[in-house]
């Protein structure tokens, strides 16, 4: 018998209706609620039991196997054995659920999820129900440090959340539920986003959802495809854009929701023509949950669920910061982000509070850059990184970007419609991939190790841009009506993209030497100079560079490390 303080497993729903798919094939609430009761008993004695299930109906009858045995469950934010190793810091875990035999735990012993059920399930299983206090999950994120750092959720705060979402959406798609509506995930199932927008707006919300994790576009629309409408796609800005410039044809949708980061109205656009759907964003965070909605094509503002509400507070060091309080969340909750409060319910997010730059004394956010750089067609991932040294006085920023069809110069000249001057990157570096998370995500950490890593091969080409002032003094005598740099003066500006590439500069020494240069065309004034930069292999450690004015070449010729500079 539930009570007033207990809430069952399952929403008010129809047993006999899907409650997930798995490859095209429905699987009931009924015969969910039959594999729980199951499973149970096989788990081992004790907990808390690490959830590493990867597909999603595995984890989500793990998930409540584990309720039903009074375990709690960590989900940790991957499966690599160093961050195992670690869990012992927030708490000796008792074992792991698996769902692939392939799936290493070393030290924690593991339980495997048989994805093969009897045929069987028509036994009726009882609909549990659990204490409103019961500590159901801790969600695990990785820190700067790489030490898991644990948010934990009770039942009852996972069951508020999940009401107030399901008010939201079903009021803007205009139906009394989501009763019928199934989710396609491009996110794992671990984090919390994915948690609560696919396991649990079913388990909670009426929905139902597809059991796999489709990653690439073409698995993506193959994942839609097979389960019937209405159907969501649950996805982030990352997933989002890849699956649009794939070209494919998409099934319609009737919901997009996304999250992890801001995503543009242009973008959102994009999806809602190609897909039918209403897109939906979700803002929360691992600590406070989902906790607010927006639609980007109608509007920047944010509005808060249920009665949660926003205020801003300074923190014991006197530092400004924004905190939801009320309805779901247990205690007031700090944001990690910078809020402009229209009241107490609505606001617009301006950027991560630890995303702030400061560049020749202007103020800017690493958000806000990504955002401008990422919306250049032909940009397909991109993000901006301020290193630690310090060029002419200024720490510049960098930006790494993958764009197979664009060159620096292009890049920077649409930087240059978009942000102030002192922002626009000196250095674009190209790049193959980033090493983003599964939700899409890039951590600081791995931006700052994966741009060391790109940055110290100095056998890897450099593309920069230089501007020759229209007032430069060499232009009065060289020469009267016809101004043209001089060709000593054009080594000079390569030399000093040189000095600003650290790898590069390292690679010459402090003396280099002009082994050779050819001067093919005029450089006028104003001009816009790019410069290629190749590192020789072999033993030489030369560096021939390459002067362009438009497509036309300027100049060419070859440092070399050396104790004098020819000219």
């Amino acid at each position: 018998m539930t009570t007033k303080s207990q809430f069952p497993l399952l929403a008010d729903r129809d047993l006999d209706q899907p409650l997930a798919w798995r490859a095209g094939v429905p699987v009931s609430a009924r015969e969910f609620l039959s594999d729980v009761a199951r499973f149970a008993p096989q788990l081992r004695e004790g907990g808390p039991v690490v959830n590493l299930c990867v597909d999603r109906y595995a984890f989500a009858v793990s998930l409540a196997a584990a309720l039903v045995r009074g375990e709690t469950s960590f989900l940790p934010p991957d499966a690599r054995p160093d961050t195992l190793a670690r869990l012992h810091e927030v708490g000796d875990p008792a074992f792991a659920v698996i769902d692939d035999a392939a799936i290493e735990t070393p030290g924690l012993p593991n339980v495997l999820f048989d994805k093969h059920p009897p045929a069987d399930r028509s036994a009726e299983a009882p609909l549990p129900a659990f204490d409103r206090d019961m500590h159901a999950a801790s969600l695990l994120t990785s820190g700067s440090t790489g030490a898991p750092q644990p948010h934990a959720k009770t039942w009852g705060s996972l069951v508020g959340c999940i009401k107030a979402a399901v008010a939201r959406l079903s009021s803007l798609l205009e139906r009394p539920s989501l009763s019928g509506l199934t989710l396609v995930a491009t996110v794992p199932v671990q984090h919390s986003y994915g948690l609560e927008s696919s396991a649990l707006l079913a388990l909670l919300g009426g929905a139902a959802f597809d059991s796999g994790r489709p990653f690439f576009p073409a698995d993506v629309a193959k994942a839609l495809a097979s389960v019937p409408q209405p159907r969501a796609l649950v996805t982030t800005p990352f997933h989002l854009k890849t699956l649009l410039l794939a070209g494919i044809e998409l099934p319609q949708v009737d919901l997009i929701l996304s999250a992890t980061a801001p995503l543009s109205p242009q973008l959102a656009a994009q999806a809602e023509q190609a897909m039918g759907g209403k897109l939906i964003e979700i803002y929360g965070s691992t600590e406070s949950g989902q906790v607010a909605t927006r639609q980007p094509t109608r509007s920047e503002v944010w509005e808060t669920f249920g009665d949660v509400r926003v205020h801003r507070e300074q923190d014991a060091a006197g530092n400004e910061r924004f905190v939801v309080s009320g309805d779901f969340i247990r205690e007031p909750t700090p944001m990690a982000d910078i809020l402009e409060l229209q009241d107490d319910r609505r606001f617009r997010l301006l950027g991560r509070a630890n995303d702030l730059i400061h560049v020749a004394g202007r103020r800017s956010s690493l958000g806000y850059l990504n955002h401008h750089l990422n919306s250049i067609p032909g940009v397909v991932d991109g993000a901006f990184w301020l290193p630690d040294d310090v060029v002419d006085g200024v720490v510049r920023p960098i930006a790494f970007v993958v764009a197979p069809t664009l060159d620096a110069q292009a890049i920077i000249a649409a930087l240059r419609e978009r942000l102030e001057a002192v922002f626009v990157p000196r250095r674009v570096v190209h790049v193959d991939a980033f090493p983003r998370e599964g939700t899409g995500k890039l951590t600081v950490k791995s931006l700052r190790e994966f741009a060391l890593a790109h940055l110290a091969s100095d056998a890897t080409p450099v593309q920069l841009t230089r501007e020759v002032p229209e007032d430069h003094p060499a232009f009065a005598g060289h020469f009267p009506g016809q101004p043209l740099l001089p060709g000593a003066l054009l080594v000079a500006e390569v030399l000093e993209a040189v000095r600003g590439v650290p790898a590069l500069s390292a690679r010459l020494g402090p003396s280099p030497t002009l082994a050779a240069a050819k001067f093919l065309a005029p450089v006028r004034p104003g001009s816009a100079l790019l410069i290629d930069l190749v590192p020789e292999s072999g033993a030489s450690r030369g560096l021939r560079f390459e002067v362009r004015c438009g497509e036309v070449v300027a100049a060419s010729g070859r440092w070399t490390p050396g104790v004098g500079t020819a000219s």
